[in-house]
């Protein structure tokens, strides 16, 4: 039997074994739940992510025999909603020069701009073999473009020898450390409190005041506690914040309702409460810390919350800056994670103490032509990224050293 390598492309993510991928997962040192099997397998049999709402999935992976070398999520695309790294621009600029943007490749997690694992696989050889089996399945399906998105460094440096263009965006994570002592983590909010300038600590204090005098509290329920009506409701926020922004919501009910039943221990709900009626929730996804996801094998990793999803039924004054930020914070330093990840987008943020972090994102276009002007604007745009990065950088909110 042949030991080169063969690349197969899957269109159902259920024709993949659950264990052998999820083991990949887990010898990465950035993994992520969004990239457990469960995750992605339920964004397609529930009906998320599928080639009706535009997401045709095309997962690829690496076998030297009947081993296992590499393997990544693919889908086919004929549109750039969910990605979280705008290339709407692109796809205009083909379109005036009478040439077809889409369908274009994607290996991303649907919805999720987290940043993390992408290219699964055993050593930097295979992913470089993976990467360039990617571009040579792009051409042969002759799609205009391959976007790797939110990837971990090893796969950005995988890319990046492949020839792929790299493009930066801004992200605001927060870290359970002290300023100036990387190994020493908050013992509780208040001493979190303490670190930041006095604005900002009262600030904070200012809009935790207003959300407790208006009779909201808070509970907060982990994995198998989560109970359906929990879920149900949840929902019900979830959906009513993509339809006040004129939209109807990414994810189907269908899908919450698998994460419940497959990957529990990966959800974290908090519910406000107002006179005994739930009145928001917030929903946070967890990564363990220890040696391998889930305590399997695998480098040490840390601890990690990503802020995902909000919702409210009722209009209180600073709740969404309790629930989204405070609520997780202060459970974090209670809990012992490592880092919070607020999500894309948002210099308010900042105020929290989530500081900036540059994610990166690579890039394969067909057109010759068209790869040199992207190119040539990746460039301005990664240097205004950098100034954009120095001046936030600049703004620290927390107070300064004592001389």
């Amino acid at each position: 039997m042949s030991r080169e390598p063969v690349l197969r492309v899957h269109t159902d993510p259920f024709e993949i074994d659950a264990a052998a991928w999820d083991a990949l997962l887990d010898a990465q040192a950035e993994p992520s739940p969004f990239m457990r099997h469960a995750y992605l397998a339920a964004l397609h049999a529930s009906g998320s992510a599928t080639p009706e709402t535009g997401w045709t999935p095309a997962f690829a992976t690496l076998w030297r025999g009947k081993v296992l070398k590499a393997a990544c999520p693919l889908y086919a695309k004929d549109h750039s909603y969910g990605e979280y790294v705008f290339d709407w621009a692109w796809a205009n600029a083909y379109e005036q020069h009478g040439l077809a943007y889409y369908p274009k490749a994607v290996c991303a997690v649907p919805f999720t701009p987290v940043p993390g694992a992408r290219l699964l696989a055993v050593d930097a050889d295979h992913r470089a073999l993976l990467v360039q089996g990617l571009v040579q399945w792009c051409k042969q399906m002759e799609l205009s473009s391959l976007h790797l998105l939110f990837g971990a460094d090893e796969d950005i440096a995988a890319c990046e020898s492949a020839g792929l263009m790299l493009r930066h965006t801004v992200q605001f994570h927060w870290k359970n450390e002290s300023p100036g002592d990387s190994s020493a983590p908050y013992a509780d909010f208040d001493a979190f409190l303490a670190s930041l300038s006095q604005d900002k600590r009262k600030k904070i204090r200012q809009e935790r005041r207003k959300v407790r005098e208006a009779g909201v509290s808070f509970r907060w329920a982990r994995g198998g506690d989560i109970t359906e009506a929990d879920w149900d409701f949840f929902y019900r926020c979830y959906a009513r914040t993509y339809r006040e922004h004129g939209n109807p919501p990414y994810l189907t009910r269908d899908f919450f309702r698998r994460q419940a039943q497959t990957l529990p221990e990966a959800w974290l709900l908090f519910t406000a409460e107002r006179e005994g009626k739930p009145i928001a929730t917030s929903l946070i996804a967890l990564r363990a810390g220890g040696t391998g996801a889930a305590g399997r094998l695998g480098p040490k990793v840390e601890s990690v919350a990503y802020g995902r999803y909000w919702g409210a039924l009722e209009r209180v004054d600073c709740l969404h800056f309790e629930a989204c930020y405070y609520q997780p914070i202060e459970w974090c330093i209670a809990h012992g994670v490592a880092r919070f990840e607020g999500g894309a987008q948002g210099e308010h943020k900042m105020a929290r103490a989530l500081m900036p972090v540059k994610t990166t994102s690579a890039h394969w276009l067909a057109h010759p032509s068209f790869a040199d002007a992207v190119e040539r604007f990746l460039e301005r745009e990664g240097a205004g990224i950098e100034n954009y990065m120095e001046h936030l950088e600049a703004r620290s909110p927390f107070r300064a050293p004592l001389a």
